[in-house]
């Protein structure tokens, strides 16, 4: 198993790689960006369709009301995208341009709109088809999303651009600087989508789900489901954050396969389509990667070992809400050799028992989206519309989760154990956590002008311990310090506003860059150890200390 493990971490440069592509980091921030309009649309449906469940169906007037909201916000959807991806590439782009010559994302945003709605939208009736502004337009636009920040980094980075006297106010001889880039775009999608509907008899966006719908069915199968929530496991085995890395592989298909669901069982119909956002909040990630609810389970309340106990009572409430990384780097689950075996199966075993309820059984998959910090039985319950088989499968799946996890988790409680009792290992308290050292500010040495600390992670919700420590820990002294939390790419517009960034270990693989964003605009940025982290989200007073330390320094 060691040899395993150390095979597996050799190739850690490579995964951080494939996690630092910044066209896979496009679709993530593009779809981040775009939560908040998926789970306000999933309100609307969720009102408008639970009530059918149990028999009660809304007036006509009310229910065309409610579907009018989804329409034009999910409904939308790849009009949102394309411009969100578009942008976010954008940024990666121009972190290696010249300062004074960078591509104005705001004019990447309005072109990639129009060319996604030529190469996917057709005319009807003197007006266009929305088919394709939705989930079915995801594809086409990727396609868009990738090229046209491409585009115009062609022409900025050669300075192709019209040249105005300089007389001429900046904000109107940039319109003009855009104007090349922006006509070639537009054309090239212009004629490409005319050439590609007469050759093929049929637009781009129809074309290209055809294309890929042999992957798409392929990745719904029992070896497709296994590989994709396997592989996020493995990523996470290694310290990086795999859900980064997979998910913006397969969030066309996520998006696709709920839609379809949905309409299906409005219908009357069986969706099956397992592959969704909710699969992998709800079954696969019951409690974080690894389907580690169970395992925090064990640890909180039948560990025998000091260290386990006390990182299980103090990650079972954030793990309960599918906050893992305290019991990821705690534990450490993070290369531990004992618990390889379980973290990599637990997930796989939960979306196959998933799909057998689905395709043996009968049960509907997933029709409605929730926010991934549901906990994972109630979303697995609400997002199937309280379909009869989930109030089965939800401690189904709990039991099993116990059952694989309980004997290697016994096995390294045992260790621990032994090693307490040599004296190997020390644990002041059930409650402890180990907190790096860090420099003591006296109150004489408290800030006096106001301070701004950012805490950055994949989602915003690990970072959030952190910001959230800090603020404790101000509020407690009456230190002038405010922190807050995001998720890594929403900062970097923002980052003149803070005077401290600080990196949650599972982004680790983006300091680098982070850093020299930073640096480039004279703002203190740091990152931590998993152990590390988790021990300043559990004590305040250091953390407020390990902020100001850095800031002074």
């Amino acid at each position: 198993m060691d040899k395993l493990i150390k095979m597996v971490e050799t190739m850690k440069p490579f995964f951080e790689k494939v996690s630092n592509n910044i066209y896979l980091r496009a679709i993530r921030d593009g779809f981040v960006s775009c939560i908040p309009v998926i789970l306000f649309s999933s309100l609307f449906i969720l009102v408008a369709c639970v009530p059918e469940i149990f028999d009660y169906k809304w007036p006509e007037a009310v229910s065309s009301v409610l579907w009018q909201a989804y329409n034009y916000s999910m409904g939308m959807l790849g009009i949102l995208m394309v411009a969100t991806i578009a942008k976010s590439l954008t940024d990666s782009i121009n972190t290696k341009m010249p300062k004074l010559r960078q591509i104005n994302d705001v004019s990447v945003m309005i072109v990639s709109i129009i060319c996604l709605l030529l190469l996917a939208v057709a005319p009807v009736d003197g007006g266009i088809s929305t088919e394709f502004m939705g989930t079915k337009g995801l594809l086409s636009a990727f396609v868009v999303a990738f090229s046209v920040p491409n585009i115009y980094k062609f022409f900025v980075k050669r300075n192709i651009t019209i040249k105005l006297p300089d007389e001429v106010p900046h904000y109107i001889a940039q319109t003009f600087a855009d104007l090349i880039p922006l006509s070639v775009a537009v054309m090239v999608y212009w004629i490409f989508g005319i050439v590609f509907k007469e050759a093929t008899g049929m637009m781009f966006g129809a074309w290209i789900l055809e294309v890929f719908k042999p992957l798409f069915v392929a990745a719904d199968g029992y070896i497709g489901v296994a590989i994709i929530y396997g592989a996020m496991a493995m990523f996470w085995f290694v310290g990086i954050h795999g859900p980064s890395i997979v998910e913006p592989a397969v969030t066309a298909i996520y998006i696709a396969n709920i839609e379809a669901n949905l309409q299906i069982v409005n219908a009357g119909g069986h969706a099956t389509n397992i592959l969704t956002h909710p699969t992998s909040y709800f079954v696969a990630t019951l409690g974080g990667t690894g389907a580690t609810l169970m395992f925090c389970a064990m640890c909180a309340f039948i560990a025998k070992s000091k260290q386990l106990r006390a990182v299980g009572r103090a990650s079972i409430i954030p793990v309960t809400f599918a906050v893992n990384e305290p019991i990821l780097f705690g534990a450490p689950i993070v290369l531990n050799p004992v618990l390889f075996v379980p973290f990599i199966l637990a997930p796989i075993l939960n979306v196959w028992i998933f799909k057998f309820f689905v395709d043996g059984l009968g049960m509907n998959a997933f029709t409605y989206i929730l926010p991934w910090t549901t906990p994972a039985p109630i979303g697995l319950i609400i997002g199937t519309g309280f379909a009869k088989l989930a109030f089965v499968l939800a401690p189904l799946l709990l039991v099993v989760d116990a059952v694989l996890y309980y004997p290697f988790f016994r096995v390294y409680d045992a260790q621990l154990v032994e090693k307490e009792k040599a004296g190997a290992v020390e644990v002041a308290d059930e409650t402890a956590v180990a907190v790096p050292a860090a420099p003591v500010v006296t109150e004489a040495d408290l800030p006096n002008d106001e301070k701004r600390v950012l805490v950055l992670c994949a989602s915003g919700a690990t970072s959030s311990m952190l910001a959230k420590a800090i603020t404790k820990g101000a509020e407690h002294r009456h230190a002038p310090v405010e922190s807050i939390a995001m998720a890594y790419g929403q900062h970097k517009d923002i980052i003149t506003d803070f005077d401290l960034i600080v990196l949650a270990p599972q982004m680790a693989s983006m300091y680098d860059e982070l850093k020299s964003d930073c640096d480039a605009k004279g703002v203190k940025s740091a990152t931590t150890s998993g152990r590390e982290y988790v021990g300043l989200t559990r004590d305040p007073d250091k953390a407020l200390d390990f902020a100001l330390a850095l800031m002074a320094h």
